[in-house]
């Protein structure tokens, strides 16, 4: 899961035609989309998302934190506040309660503030790529909704 959501930010898309800074905090800001739309599918489709997989990311992300070289407290403060982003994403990404899927604009802007543009074109084309995301996790069962995700092509 770990590796496909890594993959899944380090879309060229972002960063060439979005133009969105090439950071530790914009990849884990993507990863955290990504992996909400799948957990909002899951839900939808009547199934709780895997919590083992859900402890595997952090457990990854904690990894990479430790090995850039933060200390115990920092890699503590670093993983806590990257619990409470997940969260307000998960919460606050979609804005239907039906098997429709709209991006929540407010979210988008206050984690990519180079999108904070209303009616700007990347914000169209960022929203499109995740409504479109959205859209191909759908289709595919739950089984292989994390193998197969990383085949999207925007």
């Amino acid at each position: 899961m770990y590796n496909t959501l890594l993959t899944l930010s380090r879309n060229i898309f972002f960063y060439k035609n979005l133009n969105l800074k090439d950071s530790f905090e914009t990849r884990i800001y993507l990863m955290f989309l990504h992996f909400s739309i799948m957990m909002i599918i899951s839900k939808k489709k009547g199934t709780k998302f895997d919590q083992n997989s859900y402890d595997l990311l952090f457990h990854n992300i904690e990894n990479n934190l430790r090995e850039s070289g933060l200390g115990d407290v920092s890699v503590n403060k670093k993983m806590k506040d990257m619990n409470k982003i997940l969260y307000d994403i998960l919460l606050k990404i979609d804005l239907k309660k039906d098997d429709s899927f709209e991006l929540n604009k407010n979210l988008v802007f206050k984690y990519f503030t180079d999108l904070n543009h209303n009616n700007s074109l990347k914000y169209q084309e960022f929203e499109r790529y995740f409504i479109n995301f959205y859209k191909f996790c759908f289709e595919l069962s739950l089984e292989n909704m994390i193998r197969e995700a990383i085949k999207f092509k925007n």
